[in-house]
């Protein structure tokens, strides 16, 4: 789920402006509401129906289904919230007494294989085929691109040290509310490096997905 997750994800960004596709994956404290409801039997409160309610017109606001200029790739984040969602309702039904460094280096193994078989089976299509994000041939990598995947690395290590060390000392659902941050940084760094400015309704929708998120979580 979590390997699918990030390709959703991921395959989506080269189609849908950064502050829409982090908005919509912003949902998935949403999709953790429904469905520990659905699949544990936690019950929703009111307050926690408000936050669905609040997500899902905020979605919405964001896809607009009805407008000529819809974007079909909007639905992938949605999916991978989905996903990031059922993996997390695994990982409390059926995972609670495995270690988090097992579960951390099973992910990261799956990558892996999942990166490998991925490789060869692109490597098997014919030339005509092997494009596109997901499908490309294999490009040199000069400094430039070592500097990027280095601080990416760093970033990304950094962040989830930090995560992990906050939801370890603090209240989850305070942590939660500052974790949206990552919807604003994402409009910011939209407009920054790509001019991707949200209009108006967007921003209302992204406004509104973030409030559902914080209500759900501190329901």
């Amino acid at each position: 789920m979590l390997i699918a997750m990030w390709i959703c994800y991921y395959l989506a960004l080269p189609n849908l402006s950064l502050s829409a596709a982090a908005a919509a994956y912003y949902t998935l404290p949403i999709f953790i509401t429904l469905f520990s409801a659905v699949f544990v039997g936690d019950s929703i409160t009111v307050k926690g129906w408000a936050a669905v309610v609040l997500g899902f017109v905020g979605v919405l606001l964001i896809l607009r289904p009805s407008a000529g200029d819809f974007n079909l790739y909007a639905l992938l984040p949605l999916l991978a919230a989905m996903l990031y969602a059922g993996a997390m309702i695994l990982t409390r039904t059926r995972c609670q007494s495995e270690h988090p460094i097992i579960l951390s280096l099973a992910l990261n193994v799956g990558f892996i294989i999942a990166g490998g078989i991925a490789a060869c089976l692109i490597w098997l299509l014919p030339s005509d085929m092997r494009q596109g994000f997901l499908l490309s041939e294999w490009t040199a990598m000069g400094w430039s691109e070592w500097i990027s995947m280095g601080l990416l690395a760093a970033s990304i290590l950094i962040g989830s040290i930090g995560a992990a060390i906050a939801y370890q000392n603090g209240p989850p659902a305070m942590i939660g509310a500052f974790d949206f941050a990552y919807v604003g940084f994402a409009v910011l760094w939209g407009i920054v490096f790509f001019n991707e400015t949200p209009d108006l309704i967007a921003s209302i929708g992204m406004i509104m997905i973030v409030g559902g998120g914080i209500l759900s979580l501190r329901q």
